[in-house]
């Protein structure tokens, strides 16, 4: 039986492309596309606004009750409506909301004692694959490399920095016992701005429709070794959050990440 799949913000420009990949897969029914009472596009039919053609299921703001897992990429405003519902329902979750405040993270870990939760900021496998590599890199490099964080993104992203660049900064840190937040420099200016031992730059760009680009440089007097990753289009991590939501299904309530789906140590 296919996963009885809600897509939450299925009007975004991340969750049209849920619905319209998962469809494309033909791995899940969608039974339910939620967004904003508000919304213009309510009552429209997700499918055609997915661009794939009709769906029969109705934007609306109301969860169906044979749902069993859910996939939320949309504004940190809807997540803890998606953990009452993900938990009256006994309902997967794969959350991909970039921007939760730190009640919203102490919240999504304690639903996870009820239900499954996959939580990432980036659900790409690539991605995933650098956050795993980038603290053992800074380990092995050792001290005398500094270290620079730049994410690029669209003009229309609200958080700043990105979800994924405090992940490959946390990872650096967990590595290296660098004290997190505390070693992060966002940005620099100013005639006294001299870069200080130990500390991470933290730099973001938002310009023009740029999906996503991280990279992480490390730099020592003499050479530069730069770990990069670009995401071509949002599909990557759709893909990343679909193959998500079938291994998270059956499991036991317990909050995942992607390196638990990638089998990444």
């Amino acid at each position: 039986m296919k996963p009885k799949l809600v897509v939450i913000g299925a009007a975004g420009r991340m969750g049209r492309r849920i619905v319209a990949l998962a469809t494309e897969s033909n791995r899940f029914d969608i039974v339910g596309a939620i967004e904003n009472e508000g919304h213009p596009e309510i009552g429209k039919d997700a499918g055609l606004t997915a661009g794939i053609g009709s769906l029969n299921v109705p934007l609306g703001n109301s969860w169906p009750a044979e749902a069993n897992i859910a996939i939320d990429f949309s504004l940190p405003e809807a997540a803890d409506r998606t953990l009452q519902q993900c938990i009256a329902r006994g309902a997967a979750l794969v959350l991909g909301t970039t921007g939760l405040t730190a009640t919203q993270q102490e919240a999504v870990k304690t639903a996870a004692k009820r239900i499954p939760i996959l939580y990432g900021t980036n659900m790409s496998v690539g991605m995933n694959v650098l956050f795993s590599i980038v603290g053992k890199v800074a380990a092995l490099l050792g001290e005398d490399y500094d270290i620079e964080i730049v994410e690029e993104h669209h003009r229309f992203k609200k958080d700043a920095p990105s979800g994924s660049a405090l992940t490959l900064a946390q990872n650096i840190c967990k590595a290296t016992n660098r004290p997190y937040p505390d070693s992060l420099i966002y940005g620099r200016s100013g005639k006294e701005a001299l870069r200080q031992k130990g500390e991470i730059g933290m730099h973001a760009v938002r310009a023009g429709d740029i999906t996503g680009v991280h990279s992480v440089l490390y730099s020592a007097l003499g050479e530069t070794i730069t770990l990069n990753h670009t995401a071509h289009s949002r599909d990557t991590l759709v893909r990343g959050a679909l193959r998500a939501a079938e291994w998270i299904l059956g499991k036991p309530p317990a909050l995942y990440s992607m390196a638990d789906v990638l089998g990444i140590e």
